[in-house]
């Protein structure tokens, strides 16, 4: 009997360092490959909104179509469907799949139609395997739910493993399924203004230019900047498409360490994988709890939610000038630094007591880079329901200011300083505050 398998495509689009991908090559007789654009959009119960923004969108496009055009190069090709459940079963009634492989490294969360496929169809044999981290669970000395229970104490166990080599891309692939679906163009890219173009060919050719610079050499140094792109790495929005693996970065690292130099800056590359190594694993662990108000935690923090003090977060017109400008960089770019994501979370938190949730899942559709376990982990960390011993972060936003944009050349850029209203339009009797009144006073 032909064996005629699906490969679905989730977060791992690319051909290079894809185990999953390699073992369906190898057994198949005839392949298939598929990637859903049904994207689900954390608590849509809480009207945040119901699609990602056109940044988001534009570099999962781009990703989508480089894919397809190294598939065409093996003679193969790239379906994308629309509506998982119902096109999913199209394909395998008309055309006789016998099996359907995939990343495992899909949360929970992300696994609805999956389950519902597995379910309808028990005689389809289905496979998993992990694509997207640095180790294997096995490598682990602990089960997933001994995860310890910091990322201090994670660090010190996985920081003795081995990461394994990355597997090269495939030279051959399984002859087509013939399925008349075309690629679908999720945006119009053509006139597009990006920080980032999609797919696997730029994200490995920004990583070489990374490695061939001086640039990891002075890392620790310069990550905690604002706005460019040399402070950090950005390899963030290909890690989080799956256009770069995880172990093709450290493989690269360890080659500069080899070649260049091995210093302080260059560990902290590696520290900051594994900070999001830890939280897929957290991610994994904690399930549902990862988007549930009181977090991992048996408490719920003191918060609400007001209206216009989020709209006024998301538009960037807080009275916090350096919120502002990196939520306007958020708005037209798709990015934020690492520091602008902890400043503006520990002021949604904080300064306006708003429900957690809200400021996570507006990142989510807004962040080029979105990683359903470091964005909401991050976010409970700043919230006092995660991992973090020290409970709630607040950080002094003039302080901040003063350290990292002494000169306020990034609130300039920005326009932190435009429009940068009061909190509130009525006090707590919901009488309107007049505001030039307010002025006057103060």
């Amino acid at each position: 009997m032909s064996k005629k398998g699906i490969y679905w495509f989730t977060t791992d689009l690319r051909l290079d360092d894809n185990p999953a991908l390699k073992m369906a090559a190898e057994a198949m007789d005839q392949l298939l490959f598929v990637y859903s654009v049904d994207i689900p959009v954390r608590l849509s119960h809480l009207q945040v909104g119901s699609s990602i923004s056109q940044n988001r969108q534009i570099f999962l496009s781009e990703s989508l179509h480089c894919l397809n055009e190294q598939l065409q190069d093996l003679g193969q090709h790239l379906v994308v469907i629309e509506n998982t459940q119902s096109e999913m079963a199209r394909l395998i009634d008309d055309h006789g799949i016998t099996h359907i492989y995939r990343n495992s490294d899909q949360h929970t969360l992300d696994s609805a139609e999956w389950l519902k496929i597995q379910t309808h169809y028990p005689q389809i044999n289905f496979s998993e395997v992990s694509n997207n981290r640095l180790f294997r669970s096995e490598q682990f000395s602990f089960e997933l739910r001994e995860l310890p229970d910091s990322f201090s104490k994670f660090r010190r166990k996985a920081e003795k493993l081995q990461i394994d080599s990355p597997q090269s891309p495939p030279n051959r692939l399984p002859p087509p399924i013939t399925d008349p679906l075309p690629l679908i163009q999720l945006v119009q890219t053509s006139d597009a203004k990006t920080l980032f173009k999609g797919g696997e060919i730029t994200g490995v050719r920004h990583m070489e230019t990374y490695f061939q610079s001086d640039l990891p050499s002075t890392y620790k140094q310069t990550r905690n900047g604002l706005d460019g792109m040399d402070y950090s790495t950005k390899f963030s929005p290909w890690l989080a498409q799956g256009c770069l693996s995880a172990r093709r970065i450290i493989h690269r690292l360890n080659q500069y360490e080899d070649e260049v130099v091995s210093n302080d800056s260059t560990y902290w590359i590696y520290f900051e994988l594994l900070w999001r190594e830890y939280f897929q694993w957290y991610a994994e662990k904690y399930g549902e709890q990862m988007i549930a108000f009181s977090g991992i935690k048996d408490r719920s923090p003191n918060a609400s939610f007001y209206p216009e003090r989020f709209q006024k977060w998301c538009q960037g017109t807080t009275p916090y000038p350096i919120v502002n400008a990196c939520m306007r960089q958020l708005n037209a770019t798709g990015y934020m630094s690492n520091r602008g994501r902890q400043l503006v979370a520990s002021c949604f938190v904080h300064e306006l007591s708003l429900d957690w949730r809200y400021g996570a899942a507006y990142m989510e559709q807004q962040l080029v880079d979105f990683d359903l376990g470091s964005n909401w982990g991050n976010w409970q960390y700043l919230a006092g329901v995660g991992a973090d011993p020290r409970g709630h972060r607040q950080f002094d936003l003039n302080k901040q200011t003063q350290i990292y944009d002494p000169k306020q050349q990034f609130i300039n850029r920005w326009q932190g300083l435009k429009d940068n209203f009061p909190l509130d339009s009525t006090d707590p009797s919901d009488w309107p505050i007049d505001l030039k009144r307010t002025e006057i006073l103060a």
